[in-house]
């Protein structure tokens, strides 16, 4: 047991695509940064090797990590971490993620994560306050005790806790007992919570996440012959007032990895300002006679985008969308597997004990993170006679007109209906705060930690010197 201070608790959220950290007790991270890093390898170029922090400058290691795909295990590289690292282009500098399908896969990438957040973004002594780490439900018992055996013999934190990213979100909603929805970076996953539980044999997951939606929008530009420019490759200069004219830049030493990573970015901002959610599946001869929709690219060329705003989104909806773009052909053998946003969610609670099934319809968060600009909808009711689902939405940003909101609302409202026992009732509720919506599981984790009942259940390193790193299953379960 841990007895506790007063210094608050650190929360960290190591997500797909952007990695939280900050204060328990808080309403938000101090520290949001991207998840994926820069590294250079040391064997590719020449010059000496500088060693430094994590925050934009080289830190010198030896990749160790038997679990990573690379054969050699003794390979000097600089990770460059943080925002401004990555917004800064290197000379072979390449993008990796310790992330695949939710699973970590390079730890020496996650120190460096871990040691930028605490170090650099929130300039704490790891050794005097005690960590909560969100972690994914399919984490693993080998993932579990190797966080603990970092945080205690590396950071030598007094105490750990490891939660579920499902259960922090229902928490944040002020429930145990939950249908927690989280479609993120990488993947999407439905998770049943009961009473703070993961129930593991009803979680459902799916490859379309923001990152798959990404690469379907982006293929679908290129076909069109839309490639967005990498802002490091031009400059914008004044030649007369008024008068603006584009240079290009030369850096033949720049990877393919980098490149790419930058295009994603701006297809990304494309996304988010110009995607909205058809209100009901998409039909190429509907949606091909709607105005087209303008976006200024970083380089002032102005793109089109027609019916590919609706029909990207749609992929959550119908999978086999994605095999109409070109350059996807290649998920043929994939697709066909995939289950839509709401078929999933049914097949969560149908996996679930027949008792419980009615909590779950009732209480089922939806939680919609980097994926695209979502409109909220207003509150509506549906009458029925069995039971009544809840959807309540965490949107990560928010714009958009009256009528995409109702676009929104209808469309997930009809799919549920659709696919729910007769005469459910589906009433859908949208969170007017644009923190919750962004930071749903870091929230959670936030409030646990806070929780003055909750200071027992921490995993102290006394407890970890007497019982080994394997005590983190009873502690944390």
């Amino acid at each position: 047991m841990y007895g506790g201070d007063e210094a608050s608790a650190i929360v960290i959220d190591l997500g797909s695509h952007t990695c939280k950290a900050g204060y328990a007790g808080e309403e938000a991270p101090k520290a949001v940064f991207p998840t994926v890093v820069g590294v250079i390898d040391q064997m590719d170029i020449d010059g000496p090797v500088h060693a430094g922090v994590s925050s934009g400058s080289a830190v010198d290691l030896q990749n160790n990590n038997k679990n990573h795909e690379s054969d050699r295990t003794k390979e000097k590289r600089k990770l460059y971490v943080g925002s401004q690292s990555l917004g800064y282009r290197r000379d072979y500098m390449e993008l990796l993620s310790p992330l695949r399908n939710g699973v970590i896969v390079d730890w020496n990438i996650v120190d460096n994560i871990w040691d930028h957040a605490l170090r650099e973004c929130l300039r704490v002594d790891p050794k005097e306050r005690p960590m909560l780490l969100a972690e994914q439900c399919s984490s693993t018992q080998e993932e579990r005790e190797r966080a603990a055996e970092l945080m205690f013999e590396k950071y030598k934190v007094p105490a750990l806790f490891l939660a579920k990213n499902a259960v922090l979100t229902s928490f944040a909603s002020g429930r145990a007992t939950s249908l927690v929805v989280d479609s993120g970076g990488g993947l999407t996953t439905v998770v049943p919570v009961l009473d703070g539980y993961v129930l593991q044999k009803a979680v459902i997951t799916s490859i379309i996440g923001g990152q798959f939606l990404t690469e379907s929008f982006t293929k679908s530009l290129e076909a069109k012959g839309i490639t967005p420019r990498p802002q490091y490759s031009f400059k914008k200069k004044e030649i007369s007032p008024g008068n603006i004219q584009i240079v290009d830049l030369d850096f033949p030493r720049t990877s393919k990895g980098y490149k790419l990573y930058c295009q994603r970015v701006i297809v990304e901002k494309i996304k988010e300002c110009v995607c909205r959610t058809p209100d009901s599946p998409y039909d190429e001869s509907a949606y091909s006679n709607l105005p087209m929709t303008t976006y200024e690219l970083p380089d002032g060329q102005i793109i089109e985008v027609g019916s590919d705003r609706f029909k990207i989104p749609d992929i959550l909806f119908n999978p086999s969308l994605v095999l109409t773009i070109p350059g996807m052909e290649g998920l043929a053998n994939i697709v066909p597997k995939l289950r839509s946003l709401p078929k999933m969610i049914i097949e969560s609670i149908n996996k679930c004990d027949v008792n419980i099934r009615r909590e779950l319809f009732s209480t089922i968060l939806v939680t919609f993170i980097l994926i695209w600009c979502l409109p909220v909808p207003p509150l509506s009711e549906f009458k029925g006679t069995w039971t009544y689902v809840k959807l309540i939405l965490y949107i990560s940003q928010l714009t958009g007109g009256t009528a995409s909101m109702h676009q929104l609302k209808e469309r997930i409202e009809k799919d549920l209906l659709e696919e729910s026992p007769p005469a459910a009732r589906v009433k859908v509720f949208a969170c007017g705060n644009a923190t919750e919506r962004r930071f749903s599981v870091w929230i959670g984790g936030s409030i646990l930690a806070s929780v003055g009942s909750f200071q027992q259940m921490w995993f102290s390193k006394s407890e970890y010197e007497e019982q080994g790193a394997s005590y983190i299953h009873k502690k944390c379960p």
